[in-house]
């Protein structure tokens, strides 16, 4: 069962980093209007290397299999990064609303892909266990 389950993992590891860059793109456009706010951001693939080779992003190392967040968490949240304004606002805000709701639809793109390919590989099990 092991690389029937490794696959759906690797899935599952990817739509928590992509539900978070969703948070944190939806709070850069909440914010399109905040003096002086900085808009934040993560490198998705480096998190995803990261989550996969079991390292957090900052966090304790653990010496023991039976420390509390041992192995990798899938949920620990990547280092988020401010983000370049290459025209920044007279009050400081960074946030470049057409640059958000870009990368804000190519993620909730990358999100309903990687649903469907968690989708495709269930039916294609229980399609092997059931002999259709």
């Amino acid at each position: 069962m092991n690389p029937l389950t490794a696959k759906l993992d690797a899935h599952a590891q990817a739509l928590d980093l992509l539900a978070q860059r969703q948070k944190v793109l939806a709070g850069n456009i909440a914010n399109a209007d905040t003096p002086g706010y900085k808009a934040r951001d993560f490198d998705f693939s480096q998190a995803l290397a990261q989550a996969r080779s079991g390292t957090a992003g900052g966090g304790m190392q653990a010496t023991s299999a039976s420390h509390l967040g041992a192995g990798g968490d899938a949920g620990s949240a990547p280092q988020l990064l401010f983000r370049t304004s290459e025209q920044p606002a007279l009050d400081g805000n960074t946030v470049d609303l057409d640059r958000e709701r870009a990368h804000f639809a190519d993620n909730a793109l990358r999100y309903e892909a990687t649903l469907r390919f968690i989708n495709n590989d269930v039916r294609t099990m229980l399609s092997a266990i059931t002999g259709q």
